[in-house]
């Protein structure tokens, strides 16, 4: 890139993402001038250094983003919501990885293999040749902010996108089978030391999730609905869908499963297309989206896997096949046969596309010239 060094700020930069965020700057090599690393007061002082970046643990404090060109966000919901407005206010391109801004009707809801546009006009109106409207919270033609999705609705929507944009979508129906790295640094850490534990002939002691988690899977530790029984996880990917394709016309219905994975999440997806497709037709607009990697070898039984996505920038789709409920031909329906009902199984790191290189995919689409 051929850029000028910015000055970039990292807002939770001890925790899983936050490292991954430092690893995925250089592997994009993304123009890093100045690099503030920010954490709890427990960090402050110590040194972080992931590869060629590092420096010195800092706490937030009022100042602390002026001369800041990037800010990328991922300390959980209070440390946004307090920190995220006054570093866009002074000037910072700010993305956030939490829940805090991503329904807010201002602030735009991004995954740049779907809607880029958005960023798009972020980095227009920032350099003055776009409606100064676009910004939303703010006045100033510097500052932004920017909210990254849910990584259960990144990887999805990554994957269905092209169905989306080739044949349009009516329903999905998605059950999700979701790692450990989901829950941050403590949950990856509570799994290993309860199947250290279960293997050596002791019990799992919960401490992050109120479940055992070696050897065992449960519903999402997100807090459930008592009136429609959805779990936060799951409505995240109703709503969030919504938001990013700009229509609620697109039914969706979620289970969100955690399951005894380090790292990396999976996705079963039954899709319903607005218009019919064959498997080929299907298979091939999946092939040429950006994003998407195919790993769907039938003779070889050779599909999609959490250690395949783990360290990848890809979405990795296979199972790619006929829903033969939704075809009058049933398991005989040929590949060349227009139907619209599919099915696919997903994998992806949530540590990299769910969050970290989404950010800073957003970060560059908002700050690299095009």
């Amino acid at each position: 890139m051929s850029q000028r060094p910015l000055s970039v700020a990292i807002v939770g930069a001890t925790g899983a993402v936050g490292r991954e965020m430092l690893a995925v700057l250089q592997q994009r090599r993304f123009p890093v001038g100045k690099l503030r690393l920010f954490a709890s007061e427990r960090s402050a002082g110590q040194t972080l250094r992931e590869g060629e970046l590092g420096g010195t643990l800092q706490v937030a404090a009022p100042g602390c983003f002026d001369g800041v060109d990037v800010a990328l966000f991922s300390a959980g919901s209070p440390v946004s919501k307090q920190w995220c407005i006054p570093a866009a206010e002074a000037g910072a391109v700010v993305v956030d990885n939490s829940s805090a801004f991503r329904m807010d009707s201002r602030v735009p809801l991004v995954v740049p293999e779907v809607n880029p546009h958005l960023a798009a006009d972020l980095r227009a109106a920032r350099a003055g040749s776009g409606p100064a409207s676009t910004l939303g919270l703010f006045g100033s033609r510097r500052g932004c902010l920017l909210a990254n999705p849910n990584c259960s609705t990144i990887i999805m929507l990554v994957a269905v996108h092209p169905l989306m944009a080739a044949f349009g979508v009516e329903r999905l129906v998605v059950s999700t089978y979701q790692a450990a790295s989901g829950a941050g640094a403590q949950g990856m850490a509570e799994l290993l030391e309860q199947t250290r534990a279960v293997v050596s002939g002791g019990a799992a002691e919960p401490k992050v999730f109120t479940e055992p988690y070696a050897f065992n899977l449960f519903s999402h530790n997100s807090a459930m609905d008592p009136h429609h029984g959805l779990n936060v996880e799951e409505t995240k990917m109703i709503h969030e869908s919504h938001k990013i394709w700009g229509s609620t016309s697109v039914r969706i219905t979620a289970t969100c499963i955690r399951v005894p994975v380090l790292r990396a999440h999976c996705e079963s997806i039954n899709v319903t297309l607005a218009r019919p497709a064959t498997l080929n037709q299907v298979r091939a607009a999946l092939r040429a989206a950006p994003g998407v990697r195919i790993i769907d070898d039938r003779a070889a039984n050779a599909f999609p896997t959490p250690l395949k996505a783990s360290g990848g920038d890809d979405v990795l789709v296979g199972r790619v096949r006929v829903d033969p409920s939704q075809s009058p031909d049933g398991l005989n329906t040929g590949p060349e046969t227009p139907v619209r009902g599919f099915d696919l199984f997903i994998a992806g790191d949530q540590l990299r596309k769910g969050a970290a290189q989404n950010a800073v995919q957003l970060a560059e689409l908002v700050t690299i010239p095009a």
